[in-house]
């Protein structure tokens, strides 16, 4: 997620980018507006809310590695081990289309600057700094389906895009827990392998005789890898969340929220809930419905991301990273 949308919401299969909490599509068509909600407003109301410096651990020396989850290591070897994936890949992703996807972005969106909704801005610069990794544009466009994803096209600068329904499901605190979910990404190098596998898997379809069930078994390869994926860039937000239930919560309202009933969530219940599942799952029925459930889609359950993401910040791997770091403060004018 060189990458398309990423880890998103809608729990599809079909295979064409994905973005943030579920399966959801980039897709090359023209922008539906429904009546607007805003945004700017919104946003500045709860970022500026009150004046305070916000105190955050950065890691000046972080590696992928460091916080890569071993599902992601294992998956992105067996990935690189296919013949001809990346020189096929970059046959396939030329100069048209990386116009297409570039242009159809800045024509259909709002770039993010020190200019334009600087307070979003600052979430990405901020979260940035603290996983140690250059900062990518960042764009919002009107799409009532919350989702954010990231697109790294060869040669160009990565850009992440975030849409208008994620901004008014989320806090301050899980907004910047999903642009550092996307900076993940670009800190382990997964958009190269995201365009080019979904590139393939689709022009796969294409090719005479055996192409679907080349396109077929490649798709289930590139999910297995993309769930992996999605596991390691939880870990990334909460490297800059630095509290496990903001996480938690944006993975809570991905799974069932709106604003409208957003204060009534619980993520203690959602944590129970995850492990409900995990006892139910358990038996023989239960874990062959399990992986029949999850094998076609692009990212974990969020309730098993849920569970993934607790454990990892009580483990000591977590802790360790947090005696690396080093103490930094970030202003947010009123």
């Amino acid at each position: 997620m060189a990458s398309i949308p990423f880890s998103s919401l809608c729990l599809t299969t079909n295979p064409v980018p994905r973005g943030i909490g579920s399966s959801s599509s980039y897709r090359f068509s023209s922008t539906t507006f429904g009546k607007g909600f805003g945004i700017q407003s919104s946003v500045t109301k709860r970022i500026r809310s009150s004046v305070c410096v916000a105190a955050s651990l950065a890691f000046r020396d972080l590696d992928a590695d460091d916080f890569r989850h071993p599902l992601d290591k294992q998956n992105t070897m067996i990935l690189r081990a296919i013949p001809g994936l990346s020189e096929l890949g970059k046959v396939l992703l030329g100069t048209v289309a990386e116009q297409v996807m570039l242009l159809e972005n800045i024509g259909t969106s709002i770039l993010v600057s020190e200019n334009q909704l600087s307070d979003l801005h600052k979430l990405m610069i901020e979260a940035a700094k603290v996983l140690n990794v250059e900062a990518p544009d960042l764009y919002v466009r009107q799409n009532p389906v919350p989702n954010a994803y990231t697109l790294a096209i060869s040669g160009k600068k990565p850009f992440v895009v975030v849409h208008t329904g994620l901004v008014e499901l989320l806090t301050e605190k899980e907004l910047q827990a999903v642009l550092a979910h996307e900076l993940g990404h670009l800190k382990c190098d997964h958009g190269v392998w995201l365009t080019f596998a979904n590139i393939l898997t689709v022009g796969a379809y294409t090719v005479p005789g055996f192409g679907g069930f080349l396109a077929r078994n490649l798709e289930e390869q590139l999910f297995r890898w993309l769930r992996a994926a999605e596991l390691t860039c939880d870990r990334a937000a909460l490297l800059v969340a630095q509290d496990s239930k903001v996480v938690i919560s944006v993975l809570m309202k991905l799974a069932g929220g709106c604003p409208s009933i957003a204060d009534q969530l619980n993520v203690d219940a959602f944590l129970e809930q995850a492990r409900s599942y995990d006892k139910a799952s358990s038996s023989p029925i239960g874990w062959y419905i399990r992986n029949a459930q999850t094998r076609q889609l692009s990212h974990p359950l969020p309730v098993l991301r849920a569970r993934e993401i607790d454990d990892w910040s009580k483990g000591q791997e977590y802790k360790n990273l947090l005696k690396r770091g080093t103490k930094i403060n970030f202003v947010e004018a009123a």
